[in-house]
């Protein structure tokens, strides 16, 4: 049986490619009996039935996957983030960066829509997240600023582009993409959110590589993150590993702790460690319910 990649979901229907063409296949019945779940990304054993479409056998073990958005093996995660119309929501930023962080996959940040922001405003979020080791390209898909970067970033490896709803990503994509021609939309007047244009999750060939085109989201949950691995996912805390007074330092109460006397140096962002307390409180939360 031929095996091929999974480039496009569509609730139960999935578009397989391999050897150049693509397939329009199901499941089979007992992967929901198993709880299995196909995604976009994942490869897969699939029999051919009728010309052009078949059922999907077996799923390859992946490398890596996301739940928010659903997608498999993919190489890099390109977060594109905005400062205004939606309005800057760092905690949002960084909830995506701890899940792409917990999967192992290098991360580049894209600052979207800067034709709306003041070359200080642009230089403040690259030098905030850069402090924290990213990399962050500025772009403007309205006046095609540094497309040629951010195209080349994604050449030759599989990336999920990912981000809030309404910061331009399927805009972006119509340009780094030739003939792409995503549907894109306007940002709600009402509650300064983007409307959701891209409603499933589908793999885009650029330069070589493939690139992730997904839903965006105003929410991402850490319920299941383990409460001592958060402190690993934010790389400016790795220098400080080892030099906490107590082995197993949480960053948080604890004296004499590496970290916190980095934030009060300015070593390290106040704003990102605050987040991290967040997501820890969160993580302590859950794991009361887990047991």
């Amino acid at each position: 049986m031929p095996t091929g990649r999974v480039i496009a979901s569509h609730s139960n229907l999935y578009e397989v490619q391999a050897e150049g063409a693509v397939y329009r296949c199901r499941p089979r019945g007992r992967f929901k009996l198993e709880g299995a779940r196909v995604l976009a990304g994942d490869l897969v054993t699939f029999r051919e039935t009728d010309a052009g479409e078949g059922y999907i056998e077996a799923i390859e073990p992946r490398r890596t996957e996301l739940k928010r958005p659903p997608v498999a093996n993919v190489d890099q995660a390109v977060v594109v983030f905005t400062l205004r119309q939606p309005a800057r929501n760092y905690p949002l930023v960084d909830r995506f960066l701890v899940l792409a962080e917990s999967q192992g996959l290098a991360v580049t940040l894209c600052l979207n829509k800067c034709d709306l922001l003041s070359e200080e405003e642009v230089a403040e979020a690259v030098r905030h997240y850069g402090r924290a080791g990213y990399a962050v390209i500025p772009t403007s898909a309205k006046r095609s600023m540094n497309i040629d970067v951010l195209r080349q970033a994604l050449a030759g490896k599989v990336t999920v582009l990912a981000g809030q709803s309404g910061v331009g990503k399927s805009t972006l994509l119509n340009q780094v993409v030739p003939g792409a021609e995503l549907v894109t939309g306007e940002l709600s007047r009402k509650v300064q959110r983007g409307i959701h244009t891209t409603r499933h999750v589908r793999l885009l060939a650029t330069g070589g590589g493939l690139v992730a085109d997904t839903p965006g989201f105003t929410h991402v949950e850490l319920d299941d993150m383990p409460l001592r691995d958060l402190a690993g996912y934010f790389p400016e805390f790795h220098k400080y590993e080892g030099k906490c007074r107590f082995a197993g330092c949480l960053h948080d109460q604890e004296p004499d702790c590496a970290v916190k006397e980095a934030v009060a140096a300015g070593a390290i962002d106040p704003e990102r460690h605050q987040h991290y307390l967040d997501f820890l409180a969160e993580a302590r939360e859950a794991e009361k319910h887990r047991f």
